[in-house]
């Protein structure tokens, strides 16, 4: 028996919920179909469906199966479209989405140079700080930061970035440094207002400390909170990346670094794996490789 063509009906089968179902579907005789799964469960071993007048039922054998049989079956297709598509040049519309900032640091520089080396493609960046939705909104590529939940996407880590509270050297010369996250408390706090951003602070491996901060000044972008942090007007609390520079040359200073949250993964999303389009798995390698070696996420 073909193990690879049974893993397909038995997975059909599942999905449709009846034999008679999955055989119309498949365009094959419902005792074909039968004899399928049959064969199947004889060379596992194990009873992976139960029949009924009705429908079929997955047995605890039969779902733990079927997560695997779709796992092999989808790396097979990316393993068939890779090899068919090896040499597709990319064109069309690529658009990639990522947040306002990271975009504008990292996304646009990596976006433009693509380009450049793929005539036939044309780009569009959305940069937006608020979670996208790549089906519903045409997006091909994402870079999001966060712990992705469980999903259809293909996600490929790149890196890691860390939250940091920091301020002007000057700030902390008038107002002190603070030596526990409770001491916020006593301070200025500049604060970003966007779709991610809470006024719950959390510190500790397992964000166990909780401090709700209340911001003198609130402001709709990262880049102006960052001004009034350089204006020593407060300290806030941003991703690393975002200050890094100013902190390598000493405008800001990080503070309670021994409290910080573990890091936040980055990873670089798309929803069609190996059967994406060529513009898409050509952008995809690309920028893997470049933001993997980027120090300031790594």
């Amino acid at each position: 028996m073909d193990r690879w063509h049974a893993m397909k009906v038995f997975v059909r089968v599942a999905d449709s919920g009846g034999f008679a179902e999955a055989a119309r579907q498949l365009d094959m005789g419902a005792p074909a179909v039968t004899r399928a799964v049959a064969g199947l469960e004889t060379q596992i071993g194990a009873r992976l469906l139960i029949r009924t007048t009705r429908a079929v039922k997955l047995t605890e054998a039969g779902s733990r199966y079927l997560q695997d049989c779709r796992r092999i079956l989808a790396d097979i297709e990316e393993a068939e479209a890779a090899a068919a598509g090896s040499f597709v040049t990319p064109t069309g519309t690529l658009t990639v989405s990522a947040s306002v900032m990271f975009g504008r640091m990292f996304v646009l520089p990596l976006l433009g140079e693509y380009l450049q080396h793929n005539p036939a493609v044309t780009g569009r960046a959305l940069l937006l700080d608020r979670i996208t939705h790549l089906v519903d909104e045409g997006i091909d590529v994402a870079v999001r930061i966060a712990h992705l939940p469980d999903s259809s996407l293909r996600a490929i880590g790149v890196g890691h970035v860390r939250r940091v509270v920091c301020a002007a050297p000057a700030y902390f010369a008038r107002h002190g440094v603070p030596e526990r996250p409770e001491a916020l408390a006593q301070h200025t706090v500049i604060a970003a207002t966007s779709a991610w951003t809470s006024l719950d602070w959390r510190f500790g491996r397992d964000s166990e400390i909780g401090v709700r901060v209340h911001p003198k000044l609130s402001c709709n972008s990262n880049e102006a909170v960052i001004a009034a942090a350089l204006d020593g007007w407060g300290l806030t609390r941003l991703l690393s990346y975002q200050v890094a520079p100013l902190v390598a040359d000493g405008r800001l200073q990080v503070v309670l670094s021994a409290f910080e949250e573990p890091p936040l993964p980055v990873h670089v999303v798309h929803s069609e794996g190996r059967n994406a389009a060529a513009k898409v798995r050509a952008f995809v390698d690309f920028a893997v490789e470049r933001l993997r070696a980027d120090p300031l996420i790594n």
